[in-house]
């Protein structure tokens, strides 16, 4: 199936559903899903941006303004998956809590707006990685129209590209808990740690970035090609690292890989 037969596809599916709350979150997938159910759905659709300190404070504001851009009635929400204690533990299905907290709060939402479905921005690539949190997805009856049109992570940046969406060269996310090995407790204070650290080499234009938290050490992961601009800034990034209460800043010379994390459960992050 050519892509331009999957976007026809998610077209026809999302039709089907007659109207949808959309956990939107700003990043590619999600804001690409929003978009084409808006466009197809119109004031039958809405968008659903659930807030906590597990969301860096940069893209809440972004979700936020993505929303009012594209027109499209927004509910914003506390998400209280730090008062689960399995959460916060950080077990290896932690995601699993995060999306059912989720959509704890999406489902009644839903219903009281009058919408039939709640849809998620989950994308073909994702079955190739470690998501326990699609799990709790299926469990409570959450859609996934990107997923079952076929559409994979660059046919989704493709179709972004081609409608005009700011987000499709946006580099990859992922909440901020995941900065975290499994098994190191979650707090906000180590949250605004790893976010405010992330925001700083933001604004010093390091783009695609993870700050790994490894108790007093953070480990910095960069592209490749950044790593000259980062030794040569060395002095600037270590006060930066300091000022958020690290002690040792290190730079991973493996380069930035989304969900390297899972190498310590046995799990290969994917290429």
């Amino acid at each position: 199936m050519t892509t331009a037969e999957k976007y026809q596809r998610l077209r026809d599916l999302i039709a089907e559903y007659g109207s949808a709350l959309v956990c939107f979150s700003g990043g590619v997938d999600s804001t690409f899903l929003l978009h084409v159910a808006h466009d197809v759905l119109g004031d039958r659709c809405f968008a659903l941006i659930a807030v906590s300190p597990t969301m860096a404070k940069s893209e809440q504001r972004t979700a936020r303004e993505l929303a009012d851009s594209m027109g499209v009635r927004c509910e914003v929400l506390e998400s209280q998956e730090l008062l689960r204690e399995e959460f916060r533990n950080n077990p290896k299905n932690r995601c699993y809590y995060c999306k059912a907290e989720l959509l704890k709060i999406a489902t009644p939402l839903a219903r009281r707006l009058g919408l039939w479905e709640v849809l998620v921005g989950t994308n073909v690539d994702d079955l190739g990685d470690y998501r326990p949190g699609l799990q709790a997805s299926k469990e409570q009856g959450a859609r996934h129209p990107l997923l079952d049109a076929g559409l994979n992570k660059q046919e989704i940046r493709e179709l972004s590209r081609q409608l005009g969406l700011p987000t499709w060269d946006k580099p990859q996310l992922a909440c901020l808990s995941s900065r975290f090995p499994y098994g190191t407790e979650i707090t906000p204070e180590r949250l605004r740690q790893v976010d405010d650290f992330e925001e700083g080499l933001r604004e010093l234009g390091f783009r695609q970035l993870r700050v790994r938290y490894h108790d007093e050490v953070a480990r910095l992961e960069l592209e490749p090609e950044d790593m000259p601009r980062a030794l040569d800034m060395r002095e600037e990034i270590v006060r930066l690292g300091k000022r958020q209460g690290f002690t040792f800043i290190s730079l991973d010379l493996a380069g930035f890989k989304s969900g390297s994390l899972n190498q310590l459960i046995g799990i290969r992050p994917a290429p």
